[in-house]
């Protein structure tokens, strides 16, 4: 498949753009046949958009502040991703919270990863909040997104146990090369798989997913299904 004939991502980040290059990564080694046609951020001073122009990638950044409400930067926002015609739009640590209208226009090609075992510790401060329940195992969850804050179907996710000598330092370090692995694993998935979102189900070539894949148990590094515990 030529480069051109890849399905195409945007990604939308913030900050330094770890999990933007994990993917790129991915592409590169193959296993993830895809292209990212572009990387948006809301701050110009952005690391991921430097790493981006680096690797030949189209970059735009738009500044919430430039707009004078929500609707004029979302209406930016849109017309910025739809001039790349992506099949997925993926939220790679995008800082900003999308209104309802922008997530219902673009619902079932909308993809977050976030830094808990959702549907626990939704919203930030994940790992101070795991810390303070007293909770023996942590993860990370990519879902699609939906109105509510990181409230939307998780399709896969990746845990592992909490040490008695974490703080939430230790803890972000030891999850982000897992969320490296998880998130590149799922768009994957959602490449060679047929997978649609459905009144808030997620099914996957026609079978329901009841409960989120997890990596390496039922989700390769390159998005095949090792495994079902949905019925199918």
């Amino acid at each position: 498949m030529s480069a051109g004939e890849l399905p195409r991502l945007v990604v939308l980040l913030s900050g330094r753009g770890s999990n933007f290059r994990a993917i790129q990564d991915a592409i590169e080694g193959g296993r993830l046949e895809a292209r990212i046609a572009a990387v948006i951020s809301d701050r110009p001073g952005a690391d991921g958009l430097a790493l981006a122009e680096q690797a030949g990638i189209d970059t735009v950044s738009l500044e919430r502040t430039r707009f004078p409400d929500r609707a004029a930067y979302e209406h930016a926002l849109e017309t910025a991703i739809a001039g790349f015609e992506p099949r997925y739009i993926v939220l790679a640590g995008f800082m900003r919270v999308l209104g309802d209208r922008f997530v219902n226009r673009h619902m079932g090609r909308l993809v977050n990863i976030h830094p808990s075992l959702l549907p626990r510790h939704r919203g930030l401060d994940t790992h101070r909040r795991v810390l303070e329940a007293g909770e023996g195992e942590h993860g990370a969850s990519v879902h699609f997104v939906t109105p509510a804050l990181d409230a939307g179907p998780v399709i896969s996710r990746v845990q592992f146990d909490v040490a008695t000598d974490d703080d939430p330092d230790r803890l972000a370090d030891r999850l982000l090369p897992l969320e490296h692995r998880l998130y590149p694993a799922t768009l994957a998935l959602l490449l060679t798989h047929q997978v649609e979102l459905r009144h808030e189900t997620i099914y996957i070539d026609e079978y329901p997913l009841e409960t989120p894949l997890e990596f390496e148990r039922d989700l390769s590094s390159d998005g095949r299904l090792l495994a079902r515990r949905d019925g199918g």
